[in-house]
């Protein structure tokens, strides 16, 4: 979708989905913004409203399924929905449940896997129907480079991202002929309060503008999957594929969350 003129994004208050509100930020364009911290939030909105947007938004938990649900179909029914971008999502550093020294505890997997999978499926499927009737739009899945290897260091994070991209890369080829673009996004190390927890050295660590223009060129061209950068892309696809018999010990000397 080259223009699309009505865009929901989560996750809109800080990190990649911040910066995309503001790349999307045009005169007349319509926003629908979500994310936990209102204040953030709202600042984001006034800033894409300085820029010209029209901009709506509300502070929502991904989890609440009846409530996000409600204000999406609300949103669509008011201006319908050309693009649709599930971001919002957490890690091990961002998840509460505290620090982990020995790896993730069990309250912290279950919260990341439920915010990034189930924040995904509570974002998109309220629109699917609708967009399949109108034979229109295009849906956005965050998933990470760290989809392709489960690290050690962020078990569950890596697993819920491995779940978004597989789903999302199976949603585009059951809806390519509907009318309906699926696409999966797999940055690597972008700028952000996620990656702000991190202790450990991040190779080609992305400003989130940066990563937000290159997002949006791959969303306009309808790219199926839009990884970056490409030198973590290729070393993350290679661990994917080499036996783990030959990257266990490698990965077991990573750096842990906390």
């Amino acid at each position: 979708m080259q223009s699309p003129n009505s865009i929901l994004i989560t996750g809109a208050s800080s990190g990649i989905g911040e910066a995309l509100a503001l790349a999307y930020a045009v005169r007349g364009r319509q926003l629908w913004l979500t994310g936990r911290d209102s204040a953030r939030l709202d600042a984001v909105a006034d800033a894409a409203r300085a820029k010209g947007a029209r901009v709506t938004a509300a502070t929502l938990d991904v989890l609440d399924r009846q409530a996000l649900a409600d204000w999406i179909i609300a949103a669509d029914n008011g201006v319908p929905i050309d693009l649709a971008i599930a971001n919002a999502g957490i890690s091990g550093g961002t998840g509460g449940g505290g620090a982990a020294t020995s790896g993730e505890t069990e309250e912290q997997a279950r919260r990341i896997l439920a915010v990034n999978i189930e924040g995904v499926l509570n974002t998109v499927h309220p629109l699917i129907p609708r967009m399949v009737a109108r034979k229109r739009g295009q849906l956005a899945l965050m998933s990470s480079l760290a989809a392709f290897r489960g690290m050690p260091g962020a078990p569950a994070y890596c697993a819920s991202k491995a779940a978004v991209r597989s789903y999302g890369e199976g949603l585009r080829g059951e809806l390519m002929g509907k009318g309906v673009q699926v696409n999966v996004i797999c940055p690597g190390f972008v700028r952000s309060r996620m990656t702000a927890v991190n202790s450990f050295p991040m190779p080609f660590l992305m400003d989130a503008d940066k990563a937000a223009r290159i997002v949006v060129r791959g969303l306009a061209a309808n790219r199926a999957r839009i990884a970056f950068p490409w030198p973590t892309y290729a070393v993350s696809w290679l661990l994917g594929v080499l036996p783990p018999g030959l990257t266990d010990a490698l990965l077991a000397q990573a750096p842990r969350k906390v």
